[in-house]
């Protein structure tokens, strides 16, 4: 498919500061695999407890039991950093998928319900079976996740046209208000259930170990392998409807797909870290600045900048708030708003 650095991307707005041809793109992705190295060492050293980067690499390496630093950095640095890093691929995936699905640059994995279904089941779970560890909460989330994203794409696949993306967004933004709102009145009538889950509802890799990593992993992993084989499908289905069809695409097959492993890939990223909000839509958005519309470099550059972004703002949490830190939902959240803004600001800037 030809290309140009004018190219109109899903917000039907065209940018003539991107990099153009694949030698540029490529030292693009390698230039921030390399930053993602980096964080993730800092996201080793930094935090109550000052690690060298000796001590950090001994751990890694050369592990020494009876080295206190080392034992802080192998048993609950590392798996935080794992965890940080499928849990930003996945919603930069996500992200990115849903935006080429809707056709909507402000669209992001939280628009499934996929987060309302995951909160409201994990509350459930504590309210009626008292369940404390975040590995017990793991499957509630991703089935509750699951059964939301399954709940919206059947409403908005209702009636004449199909699942349009209209319809997917409306129908998101409904269940998501039931759920809320279902979860507001357990929490409120049960204060256990909400000391036991009140970090997890603003988003937190704090307390994650490797555990919770091996069991979402699986999931992470078929979704994050089924998106970056649909490079060009999305590319295609981000032109319109009208476009894709000529073009011979089964529109409603392939949105049905994207759909299901958004909610796949959120499902098993909310059950393992809580709801961590603006990365699904900041880094998409960001990527297809920098490369344009091709989904074949969206992708792996989300891929490997949502982890970049979500750690970063999880070392920021723990750099603000010391001796303790600040969750990185939290911080997401104060980052991402201004973003947002930003973002309705210069669409309305370029609307007719």
């Amino acid at each position: 498919m030809p290309t140009s650095p004018l190219a109109t991307d899903v917000s039907g707005t065209t940018h003539g500061r991107r990099l153009s041809g694949g030698v540029a793109r490529a030292g693009l992705l390698l230039l921030a695999t390399g930053a993602l190295a980096l964080t993730a060492l800092l996201s080793l050293r930094v935090g109550s407890v000052a690690v060298s980067s000796r001590d950090v690499l001994g751990a890694l390496f050369a592990y020494a039991p009876e080295s206190y630093e080392q034992t802080v950095v192998r048993a609950l640095r590392l798996p935080r950093t794992i965890v940080g890093a499928g849990v930003g691929a996945a919603l930069a995936l996500a992200g990115a998928g849903m935006q080429a699905a809707t056709r909507n640059p402000l669209a992001e994995p939280a628009l499934l319900g996929v987060n309302s279904g995951a909160a409201f089941a994990i509350v459930a779970a504590v309210h009626l079976g008292h369940l404390a560890h975040p590995l017990q909460h793991i499957w509630f989330g991703f089935l509750g996740g699951l059964g939301a994203a399954a709940l919206v794409y059947a409403i908005g696949s209702a009636g004449p046209g199909g699942a349009t993306p209209v319809k997917l967004a409306l129908a998101g933004m409904v269940v998501s208000a039931l759920l809320g709102s279902w979860t507001t009145a357990l929490l409120l009538l049960d204060q256990q259930a909400l000391e036991v889950v009140r970090f997890w509802l603003v988003g937190s890799l704090a307390g994650r170990d490797l555990g919770v990593f091996r069991a979402v992993s699986p999931f992470l992993l078929a979704g994050i392998g089924g998106m970056l084989l649909l490079g060009r499908h999305l590319t295609v289905l981000s032109l319109g409807e009208e476009a894709a069809r000529s073009l011979g695409m089964h529109t409603g097959r392939v949105r049905a797909l994207v759909v299901g492993l958004v909610a796949l890939m959120t499902g098993a990223a909310v059950a393992a870290a809580g709801p961590i909000g603006f990365v699904g839509l900041a880094v998409p958005h960001m990527v297809r600045g920098l490369v344009g519309p091709e989904y074949r470099w969206v992708l792996p550059l989300c891929l490997v900048t949502g982890p970049l972004v979500l750690l970063g703002a999880d070392i920021l949490g723990r750099v603000l708030a010391r001796p303790g830190e600040l969750p990185v939902g939290i911080v997401t959240a104060l980052l991402g708003a201004p973003f947002l803004i930003a973002l309705a600001r210069r669409r309305r800037g370029v609307e007719p």
